[in-house]
């Protein structure tokens, strides 16, 4: 059987994380796709906005200063739409490690980097999204332009996106991301218990990508996390290995490479 080839991967955490504690929440994850691709690279940059104590949930009003904690954006709800302050900073800042460290197989993100995580996979979906943005501003006023940071990026579309607890931004100034649908191969998993983004949230996110053949879906009985059990890191791992093995090979060495998985599917 042939080796797994090469595999880097952009890791983007969540709203109040950096990504040093994204590393050390999702080490069995890494572990995990380290014994399916030997040649992994895990890279784990921090958001571009640090947070204040008071921007922390749950602040219970002592605590003052910036904290560790950092996020992509910062959601303002009195505007209509609502905005993500922010994230035209947050686009930059993405695209200098795409530029500098990719070019990347895939992304991972959980929550508000879930979020992101199909954002920059729809970014790089080529001319078609591109248009789809210009689209978007001839329709509405509020509508955001594609992001200069990515005009001019030389890096191919993501081969996989693989979002925890993922969801999509309301209203229509950030449309032209979702419709036409995301066409990247997605995997979507989803806590029952997720009390922090709730289930129709993150299946918004769901039937923002594109159909059955490109998404899949796992529900895992947990809350806000990346689950850690043995059967969950495996789906992640059997859904990158069926990316990155070339078409021509998915009905021969697909079938050897993920025998010894533990799938619910």
């Amino acid at each position: 059987m042939a080796a797994p080839p090469p595999l880097k991967v952009l890791m983007l955490h969540g709203y109040t994380q950096n990504g040093q504690l994204f590393r050390a929440k999702t080490r069995v994850l890494e572990k995990r796709l380290q014994k399916a691709f030997p040649s992994v690279t895990l890279s784990y940059p921090t958001a571009q906005i640090q947070l204040r104590a008071s921007d922390v949930p749950g602040y219970d009003g002592n605590g003052v200063g910036s904290t560790e904690a950092y996020g992509w954006w910062k959601r303002r709800d009195d505007s209509d739409p609502p905005e993500y302050v922010g994230i035209e900073d947050a686009f930059d800042e993405v695209a200098k490690v795409l530029k500098t460290e990719g070019p990347f197989d895939g992304v991972i993100g959980f929550s508000q980097g879930a979020c992101m995580a199909a954002v920059v996979a729809s970014l790089l979906e080529g001319q078609s999204r591109r248009q789809a943005f210009k689209d978007a501003q001839s329709k509405s006023t509020h509508a955001i332009a594609y992001p200069k940071s990515f005009e001019d990026l030389d890096h191919p579309p993501l081969k996989f996106g693989i979002v925890y607890s993922g969801f999509v931004p309301p209203g229509d100034r950030y449309a032209a991301i979702y419709q036409p649908p995301i066409t990247t191969p997605m995997c979507h998993f989803i806590g029952s218990l997720d009390s922090v983004v709730e289930e129709k949230r993150t299946q918004a996110l769901v039937d923002a990508c594109g159909g059955t053949d490109m998404t899949q879906v796992v529900v895992h009985p947990g809350g806000h996390f990346v689950p850690s059990s043995k059967q969950y890191l495996d789906v992640a791992a059997a859904f990158i290995q069926h990316q990155m093995v070339p078409k021509s090979l998915q009905n021969g060495e697909k079938e050897e490479s993920v025998e010894d998985m533990d799938v619910p599917f």
